[in-house]
Formats: structure tokens, C-alpha cells, sequence
């Protein structure tokens, strides 16, 4: 576990938010032993952490199942957190005007703290779009097949995307590895050339998607943009020659707008 050797680190506080990191959209509701097999906690100890958890607000439990749901308790600190994000604010008519043009989807994301996906911030739709994934704010994606993801991960330090990976990679079914290591892969090259990452089809078979990395002005922060649409609308090509470009365009005016401070 991540600073878990410095003695400043409460071991007890990463466990009991590890556990709230358990659940999803998919996975509404969870048991113990659910939870105690996700989070690879002692059952005892996920027990007493779920109790706790619950008697603070943060997770109801369910008499009938016997199994634990997020309260919605946990909102307030998605809310606290949004609110503040000035970012979204700049760019979210930027973002809109660039869906509607190109009829696609446009998406702000950041690195969600597991290490593992990104959490989609804000989201803006063409009102002419005939097809969208279904995704929310506060929904999570993995970073190796997502055009956003591997915005993120080729924009670190070759040493620290290289710790990335091998955690990614740690936590992926062989079957799956050697296909996202080579999207990877692909992704570092397009962004050397390009200054953007593509995922056509490989995340979502019917959709392709461009993701821009934006850097912060201290270099301590980095959220990404992402532009998708149905991949039968859209070539390769055109992508690279004027959606890339145009993604590009926006992420450059967000950080002209906010001084890189975000």
C-alpha cells in the first residue's frame, strides 16, 4: 500500500476508504465477504470497518440481505469537491461547443486515487449525437484502453509510467495483458507524434475516442480531456487531422483561462 512505511500513514483511514472504493454502478450492494476478497482485508477487520462506516453515514446496511450499499453521505464530499473545481467551469462551454460541432461527446476526467481508472468530472453531449455510452459524472474507466487513460499515463515521466503499468499490469487477467500493453504502447508513440492519444474500438467496439492530457502549471496535477463518437461516423484519418487538433485547441485555452492553476 502506498505510504504505508512512513509513520505519518493511518493504515486504518486507507483501509476504510478502500472499502468505499469497493462499489459501482455494477455493483450497487456488497457483503462482507465480497468486500473482504476486493479489498484483501481479514473478513473480521472489513466487519468492523463496514460497522463503522454505517454508524458515520457512509454506508447503509440492509437487514434483509445482509449486505452494505453507499450512503448518501459520500456525496458530500464528491459535491465539496466539484464545487470547487474551477477548471470545470472554463472549460465546460468550450467543451460543449466542441460536441456540438463535431456531434461526439466530450468528456473532462481525472486519476481516481485506486491507481487503476479515472473518474469522469464533467461531460458535455451534442443534442445531434445518435449514439452515447452511458456515462455519468463520478463514472470510472480503466486507463489502459480508454483514449483518456492513456492520455494520462503518456504524459508521466517514463519511470513513473513504467510503475503505473506494472501495477495496471499486476491486477490484470493475462488474457487481457498483452492487448492493453500494446494500446499502451501505441498510445506513447501517437502522443510523441501527435501530442494526443487515439482508442478506436478497443475500449468500446462501436466507439472510437481521442484523449488530451492537461498538465497543471506545477506539474503536481494532471486531468485529461476526451472527445468520442460512434465509430462508424469517422475515419482514423479524420481524427488525427481535425479531432485531435481541435481537442487540442480546447485543453490549450482551459490552461491559457486558468493560468495552469487547477
Amino acid at each position: 500500500m502506498k505510504g504505508s512505511s512512513d509513520r505519518r500513514f493511518v493504515t486504518a483511514l486507507a483501509r476504510g476508504l478502500g472499502i468505499l472504493r469497493c462499489f459501482s454502478r455494477k455493483d450497487r450492494e456488497l457483503g462482507n465477504t465480497e468486500i473482504a476478497k476486493r479489498t484483501r482485508l481479514p473478513k473480521p477487520t472489513v466487519t468492523r470497518l463496514t460497522f463503522t462506516l454505517t454508524q458515520l453515514g457512509y454506508l447503509t446496511y440492509s437487514p434483509d440481505t445482509g449486505r452494505y450499499a453507499l450512503s448518501a453521505g459520500v456525496m458530500s464530499f464528491g459535491h465539496a469537491y466539484l464545487g470547487n473545481l474551477d477548471v470545470r467551469n472554463v472549460a465546460r462551454p468550450l467543451m460543449q461547443q466542441l460536441a456540438d460541432d463535431i456531434r461526439a461527446t466530450v468528456s473532462l476526467g481525472a486519476p481516481d486515487p485506486s491507481g487503476q481508472h479515472l473518474v469522469y468530472l464533467e461531460i458535455c453531449r451534442s443534442a445531434q449525437q445518435m449514439f452515447h455510452i452511458s456515462l455519468d459524472v463520478g463514472s470510472r474507466v480503466p486507463h489502459g484502453s480508454t483514449a483518456m487513460g492513456r492520455a494520462l499515463l503518456a504524459a508521466m515521466p517514463q519511470e513513473l509510467r513504467e510503475e503505473k503499468i506494472a501495477g495496471y499490469r499486476k491486477n490484470t487477467p493475462k488474457p487481457q495483458w498483452d492487448e492493453i500493453e500494446a494500446g499502451i504502447e501505441r498510445a506513447v508513440r501517437d502522443f510523441e507524434r501527435y501530442g494526443f492519444c487515439l482508442s478506436v474500438g478497443e475500449w468500446n467496439k462501436d466507439v472510437w475516442a481521442v484523449g488530451v492530457p492537461m498538465t497543471s502549471r506545477e506539474g503536481n496535477r494532471t486531468l485529461a480531456f476526451n472527445c468520442s463518437g460512434p465509430i462508424f461516423d469517422i475515419t482514423r484519418q479524420k481524427i488525427i487531422a481535425e479531432v485531435g487538433p481541435r481537442l487540442l485547441s480546447l485543453r490549450d485555452r482551459v490552461v491559457a483561462a486558468t493560468g495552469g492553476v487547477f
